[in-house]
């Protein structure tokens, strides 16, 4: 190597580490910014649909349920039971010694307070997932036997639980949505 090609009219990038990692760093932001660009739509395509969400909630008028009167409407493709109780049903079911049940809870675990008078349970028997039929004194459900009393709770039968509770709220006196 003759000492005139010691000075190059030119840097390379092993002489100028500095344009170097300007290179690697633009590219490597242009790369990330793409990245994002095409990923704000995809993780976008994972959220519900409004029709969905839709569905996911019903909004239910009490207004037409009379006292002692239980009404089935449908929430996400399976009855809810909403049952306007008499003052004598829930006297009844506050009395009863929840230890005692095979799925123990209070009334008061199972309504709303100050809507004790509106229980409010998925209608599917948690047996084997028939539909029980309402009674006076609570459901019974026609296919294995399993009683539940007028807070929804299992008395006797097969079912190993108590009808669910959903979630739902109370928009106003007449009002209830659930889900």
């Amino acid at each position: 190597m003759s000492e005139d090609n010691k000075e190059l009219p030119y840097h390379t990038s092993s002489q100028d580490p500095s344009r170097r990692d300007f290179i690697v760093m633009g590219s490597t932001a242009v790369v990330c910014a793409g990245a994002a660009a095409a990923a704000v739509p995809f993780i976008s395509s994972w959220a519900p649909d409004k029709g969905v969400l839709a569905i996911g909630s019903t909004e239910i008028n009490l207004t037409p349920i009379k006292p002692g009167e239980t009404h089935t409407f449908m929430w996400r493709g399976g009855p809810v039971f909403v049952r306007n109780r008499t003052p004598e049903e829930i006297k009844e079911a506050q009395e009863v010694n929840a230890a005692a049940l095979r799925d123990p809870q209070t009334d008061a675990e199972r309504v709303k307070p100050g809507y004790e008078q509106w229980l409010i349970v998925v209608g599917v028997c948690t047996h084997l997932g028939c539909v029980p039929l309402s009674k006076k004194e609570g459901w019974l459900c026609p296919c294995h036997g399993s009683y539940y009393d007028t807070s929804g709770r299992i008395v006797k039968g097969p079912a190993p639980l108590n009808l669910p509770v959903p979630p739902y709220e109370f928009i106003n006196a007449t009002t209830v949505k659930i889900g």
